[in-house]
């Protein structure tokens, strides 16, 4: 099976290199310096610096040398998917979403821009607690990767899997979609923890507090509880909560110490997700009636808001029952 993928950040090319250990890989990139570093040296040193690259791994600017693909792997930032996509020539070549978000504008989840845009591609997401330099490095890793599709999903799982990565079984596409795109909001609250230096103890109670405000949202909008607990939910709440590897934990680290979000996100080269999904869920939440207080102070935070206040406002609110 040809695996292709779409993006050639840190993600995308750890992604590359998982696939290259079963054959042929066809990467696409935009930038020029990417794909002459992958194609002539075999290696990422814009984003996976220090890693050598398998040669099995081939790069181009052209989407239409995707079309022999047998599978694609997107890895496009979740807001740029749907244009993408609609260049790409896909028919009914399985889709693999490795994005995590929620697309302005729309609300709509990956898949949901996906099947817009192929409405005969097969769809399965991937997702789980994934540093793409751990990944790259061969470090153990374990992964959800969904398909309403089983005999498909088997396939994929066979294609991708290896001595240190380890995809896990699940026909729930809703659920592993929400887990991804709810937990880059809640790194940012986590991150902000850290830089407003409130403690271990706050840190831990709004990762559960969190995965309430996931497991809600996600079960609203058809997810299985199990699946939300699992790797693309919990699992990966945990990882971007609590180290500076996490784009979006940097990003709420930074607000946390005062600065400003506009500064913050203009410095940056990669995408911090969370930045985008924070107001189209709190939109979405907010209208559907679910409670999801941590969510509406990361985008207070992100509207300019200092941090102290919007702190002393969570804090604030009424006391409730746990469950």
């Amino acid at each position: 099976m040809k695996i292709g993928v779409i993006g050639g950040g840190a993600w995308g090319t750890a992604l590359a290199q998982v696939a290259s250990r079963g054959g042929n890989v066809l990467l696409w990139a935009r930038e020029p310096d990417v794909i002459d570093g992958i194609n002539a040296r075999h290696e990422n040193a814009a984003f996976l610096p220090g890693v050598a690259l398998s040669p099995a791994i081939r790069a181009t600017d052209r989407l239409d040398d995707l079309a022999d693909c047998e599978a694609v792997l997107v890895v496009a930032p979740a807001q740029h998917v749907g244009a993408v996509l609609a260049a790409t020539p896909v028919g009914d070549t399985p889709l693999v979403l490795c994005a995590k978000g929620i697309e302005a504008g729309t609300r709509r989840l990956v898949g949901e821009v996906a099947q817009a845009a192929h409405p005969h591609a097969p769809i399965a997401v991937l997702s789980g607690p994934t540093f793409a330099h751990e990944v790259a490095a061969g470090l153990p890793t374990a992964v959800t990767l969904a398909c309403a599709d089983e005999d498909l999903q088997a396939r994929l799982a066979a294609r991708l899997a290896g001595p240190a990565f380890r995809p896990y079984a699940s026909t729930d596409v809703i659920g592993a979609e929400i887990g991804g795109a709810v937990k880059n909001v809640l790194a940012i609250a986590c991150g902000v923890v850290e830089g407003a230096g409130l403690g271990q103890n706050a840190r831990a109670a709004l990762i559960a507090r969190g995965f309430a405000e996931m497991t809600r949202f996600g079960i609203a909008r058809g997810a299985r509880p199990e699946t939300l607990a699992g790797l693309s939910g919990l699992g990966d709440l945990v990882l971007t909560c609590s180290s500076t590897s996490s784009r979006n934990f940097s990003l709420g680290l930074g607000l946390g110490r005062g600065e400003r979000a506009a500064n913050l996100l203009a410095d940056r080269r990669t995408v911090a997700e969370g930045a985008f999904t924070a107001p189209v869920l709190a939109e979405a939440a907010a209208e559907a009636g679910i409670d999801m207080p941590i969510t509406a102070a990361v985008c207070r935070l992100l509207d300019g808001v200092p941090a102290r206040d919007v702190i002393e406002s969570l804090l604030a609110r009424p006391l409730r029952d746990e469950i």
